[in-house]
């Protein structure tokens, strides 16, 4: 199978994934990516997050990158694509729920930032209002699942 990489994707940062995707006999094509970090066009795309405070700050962060993940969602929901938001992490956090009990380190210096509670909330919503399916995983997990997401709905 052939997996799409977002060109946009930081070099040298995600070689596990690229590493497990050659190991199970996939190709890797890197282009400018429609919707998330890895695809099959136009059916399903993986929105791959590096840790919980990257999510914090797509959702309640504000300003441009905020704005940025919302169009990303209402594009994918537009044009029928299943959108799946992977969210790498060590801290145990397997489902929103755990979400809730997740402590933003933002917190310490802006107390405006967005709590686990808080954030838990919006990805119930997002879920809702975008049809996205947000998952967790530990770091060396993320390439098997995007894998099994990815050829789940090959045709």
């Amino acid at each position: 199978m052939y997996i799409q990489e977002d060109s946009r994707q930081q070099a040298g940062k995600h070689e596990i994934k690229h590493e497990a995707f050659k190991a199970g006999g996939h190709q890797l094509v890197r282009s400018k990516v429609l919707i998330g970090d890895y695809c099959r066009p136009p059916e399903v795309a993986i929105d791959t997050k590096a840790n919980m405070a990257e999510i914090a700050q797509n959702i309640g962060g504000g300003g441009a990158e905020h704005q940025r993940f919302i169009n990303e969602l209402k594009l994918a929901k537009q044009i029928g694509c299943e959108l799946y938001v992977l969210i790498e992490n060590e801290e145990r956090i397997n489902t929103i729920e755990d979400v809730r009990r997740w402590h933003n380190p933002r917190l310490e210096y802006s107390p405006k930032a967005i709590t686990g509670e808080r954030l838990a909330k919006a990805m119930h919503t997002i879920q809702e209002r975008y049809g996205c399916t947000f998952m967790f995983c530990s770091p060396d997990e993320s390439a098997e699942i995007i894998i099994d997401l990815l050829t789940a709905r090959e045709l």
